[in-house]
């Protein structure tokens, strides 16, 4: 009997094993975490996790959702990527919401990697998101994107380089439009010039960067009338990313007329995620509602 168990128990473990290679279980009830390149990610180092970047689904009760989706970037300085408070719970917010999240552990300098890894991963991952639509019941024109600090940097590059070629299709998943519809940045890093966070642009493009590189995803310069709609949240005493990223990015906005709405907050620092309970920039989420309603994107 024991044999038999043991037996049991030990198949188990194979097909989780096979199954790690494309599909696991998220660690919350409920989500579904999936390898972005279930056949190797462009430039991949090595084959084990740091080079195997993922995509965890979040979807909505089915009595709420909207058909509208987020894919979201987490920040960490392009050094790691903080998936809690800035990935697991913004996902959670966006559910209660009737909206479908989908949370990019994506691969950056902590793993080994620098440009273009990360942009390759965001489109893959909108693109992954749009392709199977019908499958995550929503609809392929409500699907945005947020980042977080240098996620934020990573998604204004996915909202302004759409049309640009970072990797070579591998599958039918690639035909789809990485441009998404909308983009949430949340004390974004933007600039790659002199009010850039130094940590971000130094993990993304190394000590060594052209002027035509640094000027390329400095993404308030590649604003341009096919941007998408964008929201965007800082605070004045940021001390890690000047709140000048959000500015300029919003002021490029105008400029090519695409629809853009900005909230700067006294006080209220870097890294506050959905904010703090009480906090003035924890009415963030609230005005992000305000602005996705009007759009018909949640439901309130």
């Amino acid at each position: 009997m024991k044999n038999s168990v043991t037996l049991r128990i030990a198949a188990g473990l194979l097909i989780l094993a096979g199954l790690s290679t494309t599909t696991t279980y998220g660690i919350e009830p409920g989500t579904k975490t999936e390898l972005l390149w279930p056949n190797g990610a462009p430039g991949a180092k090595g084959n084990d996790a740091n080079d195997k970047p993922t995509m965890t689904i979040y979807l909505p009760a089915k009595e709420k959702a909207t058909g509208s989706a987020i894919v979201i970037f987490p920040g960490g300085g392009y050094q790691r990527v903080a998936i809690d408070h800035e990935g697991r719970q913004v996902a959670r917010w966006l559910n209660d919401l009737g909206i479908a999240a989908f949370v990019v552990d994506y691969r950056h300098r902590g793993r080994g990697y620098g440009h273009p890894a990360p942009i390759q991963d965001a489109q893959r991952a909108i693109r992954t998101v749009r392709s199977r639509s019908a499958e995550f019941g929503i609809e392929p024109n409500k699907i945005g994107i947020i980042g977080f600090s240098a996620g934020g940097h990573l998604a204004s590059t996915a909202g302004t380089h759409f049309n640009e070629k970072f990797y070579e299709p591998v599958d039918k998943i690639d035909g789809a439009s990485a441009r998404p519809d909308f983009m949430i940045l949340i004390y974004p890093v933007i600039s790659m010039g002199p009010l850039s966070h130094s940590g971000s642009r130094s993990a993304l493009l190394g000590g060594n960067a052209s002027q035509e590189m640094v000027d390329k995803l400095s993404n308030e310069k590649q604003v341009d009338s096919n941007t998408p709609p964008t929201f965007l949240v800082h605070a004045t005493d940021d001390k890690t990313v000047p709140a000048e990223n959000s500015i300029f990015f919003y002021l490029a906005c105008k400029k090519a007329h695409v629809p853009a709405e900005m909230h700067i907050w006294q006080k209220g620092e870097h890294g506050f995620g959905l904010g703090k309970s009480g906090t003035p920039v924890s009415r963030w989420p609230a005005l992000c509602a305000d602005w996705m309603d009007k759009m018909g994107l949640c439901s309130k």
